[in-house]
């Protein structure tokens, strides 16, 4: 026999031998599987970044197969998302404003809770009476964050969203108006920009609400300096109803003309 088919027979016996262990192996399914695993762990330590990878590519098959099972998807930031927050976490003063703009206006106390606070921190920031914006939003929108008005005011405040278009930008458009937090934002730069523009509140809610005439705004700055009013008594912790008692006006006494009867007379002889 010659070297060359010694050298041939030789890598038949040898590839039989590996082909017999393999059947062997693979004969055992889980065996297989424990072979294969065994063989990515050792890969997998070897590079990390390739685990890191593998963590990836892992992750969003799961999410993926779990979408195409039909089964419900557990959205978990979707809690991050709400605007909402307990009113019992609230600083006593802010948590009696939340619960009785709540009854007032027959929404939740929990979104309510978020805006008390945030009303409260801006204000705070700015030096603009937390309350004074509660005012303007329960008089301009009731705290129906997606209001709009026949003039295209929007949200919470009732910001005019395409006139105030650039106060929007750094929330990532004009459809932020109807985000509860950025419309508030957006409401306190206005109404801030307008008191200062006219030198006091009053003045200023009337630049606000389109109406520099005390004779036109439809009384609009009273009805918020009235509901500023009852909001700063309950956070002093007074009991304060929840709607104005309706007074009637009295009439005024009827009083006859002069020479009343003489005009009846004539009215009779003519």
């Amino acid at each position: 026999m010659t070297a060359s088919q010694k050298f041939t027979q030789g890598l038949r016996t040898i590839a039989s031998n590996i082909a017999q262990g393999f059947f062997q192996i693979s004969h055992n399914s889980f065996a297989l599987i424990g072979l294969a695993v065994m063989f990515v762990i050792i890969a997998l330590t070897a590079r990390p970044e390739w685990r890191q990878v593998g963590e990836l590519e892992l992750f969003s098959w799961l999410q993926t197969r779990q979408v195409s099972a039909g089964e419900s998807s557990i959205e978990l930031d979707a809690i991050d998302r709400a605007t909402a927050s307990n009113p019992q976490d609230l600083p006593k003063q802010q948590a009696a404003v939340a619960y009785w703009l709540s009854k007032k206006y027959k929404v939740a106390p929990e979104p309510l809770s978020a805006l008390v606070a945030e009303a409260y921190d801006i204000g705070i920031r700015i030096k603009l009476d937390p309350n004074l914006i509660l005012a303007v939003m329960a008089i301009e929108s009731g705290f129906n964050p997606f209001a709009q008005s026949e003039m295209g005011a929007q949200g919470l405040m009732q910001v005019m969203t395409k006139v105030h278009s650039d106060k929007y930008e750094s929330f990532g458009g004009k459809l932020a108006a109807f985000d509860p937090l950025t419309n508030l934002r957006v409401g306190v730069k206005v109404l801030q920009e307008c008191i200062s523009r006219a030198g006091s509140v009053e003045g200023g809610l009337r630049f606000y609400v389109g109406a520099t005439n005390i004779d036109v705004d439809g009384g609009y700055a009273g009805k918020v300096m009235a509901e500023h009013a009852r909001l700063e008594m309950v956070a002093k912790g007074r009991k304060v109803p929840l709607f104005a008692p309706q007074t009637i006006p009295a009439l005024a006494p009827f009083k006859p003309e002069e020479n009343h009867s003489e005009k009846i007379a004539s009215l009779f002889n003519s």
